[in-house]
């Protein structure tokens, strides 16, 4: 029996090692870049053409190679940064296993031109699908200059699963962005088809964060830093207002090498309770200077995942951090004991001293002194004829001066009887219990009493106003609306609850759909354009979408870099800010991007559904209930959102029996 067990070719070895380091062209930008920062290069190129696809080139200023050196570098686990295992407890540098430069030339065309600063000549290599074609002396500038083109070449399937262009694109500019802002010091400029699409240099991280998302950002950012023997924690937060909905701006960086760590996240959003808005996510860029004995990175392939040896410690200080950067620079709402925040700007002043208290030399006059409101201060008001009292507190309201809280201790009830005022004439053209007025049984206590005894009896104030809005709501079509967020209509076997919000997203994502297919969206012309500033993944994808967007309703032309006009909006979106609408929606399809398998369309009317839908938590008429129940039975599925919450529920009459029981 023949032996079927052999060693595989190294031009296979790499193809197989390539699958899992070199996944997209946005792969090869990462391990490339990587790459140059540990050559220690202050200014680094990154050149693009048909989102890497055809051509990725990265020109760096670093130390170079000798020529044994840079042929040794398309070896596998070739590197200069292990000799022994105890080196991998104390890796700080990116690449190491020495992998990419093997894997890249496995599935591509790569020419490498490198050349040490002390040397006359530098080397040049090229190599296809691991085959070396050339190996020579050429004159260059200091540093390397790698080029890698048409990727993919000879494994055409993996080419076929490439994304679109935009898609790419946006991938190798995420990656682009993790790397420059681990290395502030280092200069980046990023070029896509011959368009420049970043200009970075060098300098600090707060520099580097507003040249990279726009100018916005300098008034958001905050500094954060905790220093303990066992970790620091550095970096800038945003603060809760400029929140947004996707999250997409969120950044952690371990050693200078960015990860993905949901538990740290939940210690950043922790520190922000109570502060964000639902369904919003806080801007971040945090560092974790940490030993590296304490943490493992080789438990995923491109390192974006690491364990710590203690990660109760390291949640407990990244939450402490960011609370007292929140703290510190007033980002959470406090008492200003400095202004006069309980007194309106005529009243006494939190600070004004009495004439004892002038006397006193027991407290600094620098340290404000309580006031107490008039309300608490018994005789003083209420000694006053009741035609005083109400005088003086009619001419305080008017001026604007005086203490909020200046009324007479007990309240008055001179002229109640106004509150009834316009209900006398409803209450005789509709008798008072009708079937369905839940409130009927409560009747108003009459009024015997005179003027003189009112202040010194238990005033009952009646129930016929409540009476009138239960009729009411009894009679709006049978559907109730409970705190502007659900609906109730009662049916034959019970009472069906609707969530309002999600009812909405459900009518919209139909209505934008068949726009999208039938290519027949009505946009609404806006009086004054508008101009919107993106960053430049935003900006690529609304290009990609271009045609798509039109057919919902957006008609936009662009004005310079990153910039576009807003002449024309969805009319089922009019009434929003049309710059938030434009660009919320293409920040959230670009974090959904890749997250669900659906067609441009899909992904889009939902997106925009979901966006729409957070400004219909409102009241609503009896009509427009009654118009949204009929909407939502007409669209195909009326049960569920189009990203399957449901919208329906039903409690039937035994389930509403068993309450009682």
């Amino acid at each position: 029996m023949l032996n079927v067990i052999q060693l595989l070719p190294d031009s296979i070895a790499n193809q197989i090692a390539a699958g899992e380091v070199v996944q997209r062209p946005a792969s090869v930008v990462k391990e490339l870049l990587e790459n140059s920062v540990d050559a220690k290069a202050k200014s680094i190129q990154v050149i693009i053409r048909e989102a890497g696809r055809n051509l990725i080139q990265i020109v760096d200023d670093g130390v170079g190679m000798t020529e044994t050196d840079a042929r040794m570098s398309f070896e596998r686990h070739a590197t200069s940064k292990i000799r022994s295992s105890d080196d991998l407890f104390r890796i700080r540098t990116m690449g190491f296993r020495g992998e990419a430069l093997a894997s890249i030339a496995a599935v591509a065309q790569v020419e490498m031109r490198t050349r040490r600063a002390e040397d006359e000549l530098g080397t040049l290599i090229r190599i296809e699908g691991s085959d070396i074609k050339a190996q020579e002396s050429i004159s260059c500038l200091p540093g390397t200059n790698l080029l890698i083109k048409n990727l993919f070449f000879n494994v055409p399937a993996r080419r076929n699963f490439l994304k679109s262009n935009s898609v790419e694109m946006r991938h190798i500019i995420d990656e682009f962005q993790r790397v420059a802002l681990a290395n502030p010091e280092v200069g980046f400029s990023l070029f896509h088809n011959d368009q420049e699409i970043y200009n970075l240099p060098a300098g600090k991280l707060s520099r580097r964060i507003i040249d990279m998302f726009g100018k916005s950002y300098r008034e958001q950012l905050n500094y954060c830093e905790e220093q303990t023997p066992y970790v620091t924690v550095r970096g800038y937060i945003g603060k809760p207002e400029s929140a947004k909905k996707a999250r997409n701006e969120q950044f952690f960086f371990v050693n200078n090498r960015y990860i993905k760590h949901n538990y740290l996240h939940h210690a950043v959003v922790g520190a922000y309770e109570g502060m964000l808005p639902e369904g919003s996510h806080p801007f971040y860029v945090l560092f974790v200077d940490i030993d590296p004995s304490h943490i493992d990175i080789n438990i995923h392939p491109t390192k974006t995942e690491i364990k710590f040896d203690d990660e109760r410690s390291v949640y407990a200080i990244m939450m402490a951090a960011v609370r007292k950067a929140v703290g510190m620079y007033n980002l959470a709402p406090s008492l200003d004991f400095d202004s006069d925040v309980n007194f309106l700007s005529g009243g006494r002043s939190s600070g004004s001293k009495s004439s004892d208290d002038s006397k006193s030399g027991d407290v600094p006059s620098s340290v404000p002194r309580p006031v107490t409101p008039s309300w608490m201060m018994g005789s003083r008001l209420d000694d006053k004829p009741k035609s005083e009292r109400a005088t003086f507190r009619s001419d305080s309201l008017d001026k604007a001066a005086g203490s909020s809280f200046d009324i007479p201790k007990k309240p008055s009830t001179e002229n109640w009887q106004a509150l009834f005022d316009g209900l006398s004439s409803s209450q005789d053209a509709k008798p008072a219990a009708e079937p369905g007025d839940w409130l009927n049984s409560v009747k108003p206590a009459p009024s015997t009493a005179s003027n003189e005894g009112a202040e010194n009896e238990a005033v009952t104030i009646g129930s016929r106003a409540n009476q009138l809005e239960a009729a009411t709501v009894v009679e709006d079509e049978n559907i109730v609306q409970i705190q502007n967020r659900y609906l109730l209509a009662p049916i034959k076997s019970g009472i069906m609850l609707i969530d309002q919000k999600r009812a909405h997203e459900r009518i919209l994502y139909e209505q934008f759909h068949a726009a999208l297919t039938k290519r027949n969206g009505v946009s609404q012309q806006l009086l004054f354009p508008k101009t919107v500033t993106l960053t430049p993944v935003d900006f690529q994808l609304a290009l990609d979408l271009r045609e798509d967007l039109t057919n919902l309703g957006f008609q936009f032309d662009e004005l310079g870099q990153n910039t576009f006009v807003i002449r024309g909006v969805p009319t089922l979106t009019m009434g929003e800010n049309e710059e938030e609408l434009f660009a919320n929606l293409l920040a959230q399809l670009r974090a959904e991007t890749g997250r669900l398998k659906l067609d441009r369309a899909e992904s889009l009317a939902r997106s925009l559904a979901r966006r729409s839908a957070q400004r219909y938590v409102t009241r609503l008429s009896s009509t427009e209930r009654k118009a949204l129940v009929d909407q939502l039975f007409a669209s195909s599925n009326p049960s569920y959102t189009p990203g399957g919450e449901p919208v329906t529920t039903l409690l039937t009459l035994d389930k509403i029996a068993g309450l009682f029981r």
